[in-house]
């Protein structure tokens, strides 16, 4: 349980929220949203102790234990990625650390055989010989695979390493846990696997997410940062959207009868107040109409802090039938191959989707089509009379130097005036004096919006998108959804948000390490033709990053040849299967006999130093062969 009493903050003069009461109970999953700038990264620092409130307190009971996400990965520098995650239960990873010390020394007399044994009851206590298994399961849910577990972090790229300290602070199990925007870089199958994992956390959990499916898909709460303050209502995002809609409905439909009453009272006064006959009355009504004040105030109608961009995108004329043939197009980035051989053509007002896990080439390809990067081999041909707006998804490559926002935007057209230009700007939340503001000074979500204005204002008939949501909040996600419902052009867009995709999408590329799927049709639709939704099953990572079993499709039947040789081939598989977890089962008799020993009181008195040495390392050799039997039998299960 976390309680919050009376809290206060303010933004400069702007006030966040104020005389804020909150509880946020054991066992419930809470989504705090809010629109840009209302607060809710101020706050989820404020839970984590990282910022003090202007006025308030947070009150958690001593006994219970917070972690938030971390973001900085350099704290980790030169570390295996491995031990990253085990430090996220300290007492622990403290205990591991002094064990290994303890064995590493050359004496080892009664002093330290003491020592040994309560080390050894620390980390049983915490679970410490299932833990290796058990983060190692969190980096390959989180899509970290297994091959690189005990590799310094400094082999990963900057995503992939927020992606250990996530892993890390799931892998301590606290009893209260806040994420913000854990999703940010992650893929759709991370997307869903995450999802699946936090459904199961029995702690308090508060997360703030702009992908609105993963909020629907976990919350049974949501924290309302609006109207200067904080409101918690039961329920997912879409359930507390159709509640906060009617609360306010029925607000405004309560002021207008107090109004109405007010005005017909106050027209007796002014009417009767003077007269001495009805004097009596007047005052009664006057006394009521004080009363019906102080009700119309408690109302609190106060205006929302959400505010919403007005989108517009439009064709200055359309394209040719035939808007993209890409063929045979390759990129590699030193050793690494991210494209191969990708080939698909695109037509005229379809609206494509490319899917596949994360460093599989989906933005390169992307920034290749858009000649922002050239390819290793192969080609692409735009069709006749496309004109291009592009969204990257690093905004640096498009929005830099020393420009205004005004000036930025308008270097684009050099014959628009400059109403024309503040109107734009004006439509994408920059009004009045910021509209003069460098564009150094922008925040992510505001950069995104200064570039939807630039894709506004040339009026391109093909629009390339590399996740747009990333740093859009949901008011701005939803304009951008049904905005680009009405665009008469083409679109053609990367990115892990399921709720944009699926509103938006007519034809679906994934691309995966063993070559192209493409569907035409909605994401919905892809889904149901695959009798499975992809996303949503718990697979292994080898099985998860790689092509489904072919197969054989269009063929009435197979020979009888064929049909005995596959009948053999699966009678082989299970065999290897049987075996494996046979190996896997013996090997854990193994560490529990010597567990059983270890954990005996006389074991430290009665065996020599040398003996307990050996039996340690014995049981940490046996840890390292189970760990290795156990990925060999999921690989087989899995294939």
């Amino acid at each position: 349980m976390l309680t919050i009493n009376q809290l206060s903050m303010r933004f400069g003069a702007k006030i966040l929220f104020k005389n804020v009461n909150l509880q946020f109970n054991t066992g419930n999953r809470y989504g705090l949203i809010g629109a840009n700038g209302s607060g809710k990264s101020t706050l989820i620092k404020i839970l984590a102790g990282e910022v003090a409130p202007e006025k308030g307190e947070i009150v958690k009971p001593s006994q219970m234990t917070l972690a938030s996400l971390s973001q900085d990965h350099y704290l980790f520098k030169n570390q295996n990625i491995l031990d990253i995650v085990l430090q996220g239960r300290k007492q622990l990873w403290e205990a591991m650390v002094k064990k290994k010390r303890l064995l590493e020394t050359e004496s080892f007399e009664e002093k330290e055989c003491f020592a040994l044994m309560e080390l050894d009851k620390a980390i049983e206590e915490h679970k410490g010989y299932a833990a290796e298994g058990e983060a190692a399961k969190l980096l390959e849910g989180l899509g970290i695979r297994g091959e690189v577990h005990s590799k310094p972090i400094e082999i990963l790229s900057g995503g992939y390493k927020l992606r250990v300290l996530l892993a890390q602070v799931l892998f301590g199990n606290p009893d209260i846990l806040i994420l913000d925007e854990p999703t940010n870089h992650l893929d759709l199958y991370s997307i869903k696997w995450l999802e699946g994992y936090l459904k199961q956390f029995s702690g308090t959990l508060i997360i703030t997410s702009h992908d609105r499916d993963f909020l629907n898909g976990i919350c049974t709460h949501i924290a309302d940062v609006d109207y200067g303050t904080i409101k918690i209502y039961k329920g997912n995002y879409d359930q507390f959207q159709q509640q906060k809609q009617l609360n306010r409905e029925l607000k405004e439909l309560l002021l207008k009868k107090h109004e109405k009453r007010r005005s017909d009272l106050q027209e007796f006064v002014d009417r009767f107040g003077a007269k001495a006959t009805k004097a009596r009355q007047a005052q009664s009504k006057e006394h009521l109409i004080e009363k019906i004040e102080d009700e119309m105030e408690a109302l609190d109608l106060t205006p929302s802090s959400r505010i919403y961009p007005n989108l517009s995108f439009e064709c200055v004329r359309p394209s040719g039938v035939r808007v993209l043939q890409v063929q045979g197009i390759e990129k590699s980035f030193n050793q690494k191959k991210v494209l191969d051989k990708v080939t698909f053509e695109v037509e005229r007002g379809e609206r494509i989707a490319i899917l596949g896990p994360n460093g599989i080439g989906k933005s390169t390809l992307l920034e290749i089509i858009a000649s922002k990067l050239i390819a290793d081999c192969g080609k692409f041909e735009w069709g006749h009379a496309t004109t291009l707006g592009y969204f990257p998804q690093d905004h640096r490559h498009e929005v830099n130097g020393n420009h205004s926002l005004l000036e930025w935007l308008g270097q684009f057209d050099r014959n628009i005036p400059q109403e024309k230009l503040r109107d734009m700007l004006g439509r994408v939340l920059f009004s009045g004096d910021a509209v003069d503001q460098s564009i150094q000074s922008l925040s992510g979500g505001e950069t995104a919006r200064l570039i939807l204005a630039k894709m506004m204002l040339k009026k391109p008939n093909v629009l390339i998108f590399d996740e747009p949501t990333n740093h859009l909040d949901i008011e701005a996600i939803e304009e951008l959804i049904r905005s680009l419902s009405s665009y008469q052009g083409t679109l053609i867009i990367v990115s892990h948000n399921r709720y944009f995709v699926s509103h938006l999408a007519n034809r679906i590329i994934e691309i995966s390490y063993q070559g192209i799927k493409d569907f035409k049709g909605t994401y919905p639709e892809y889904l149901a033709k695959q009798e499975r939704d992809f996303l949503a099953s718990h697979l292994p990572l080898s099985q998860r990053y790689s092509d489904e079993q072919k197969q054989t499709l269009g063929i009435s039947s197979t020979s009888y040849q064929d049909q005995k040789k596959a009948r053999n081939t699966n009678a082989q598989m299970k065999k290897k299967i049987m075996q494996a977890e046979e190996r896997c089962h013996a090997i854990e008799q193994k560490i529990k006999a010597i567990d059983q020993t270890m954990a005996q009181t006389e074991y430290y008195t009665k065996s020599s130093p040398q003996e307990q040495m050996q039996l340690a390392n014995e049981r940490e050799c046996l840890e390292k062969e189970l760990l290795l039997a156990m990925e060999e039998w999921e690989t087989l299960a899995s294939t």
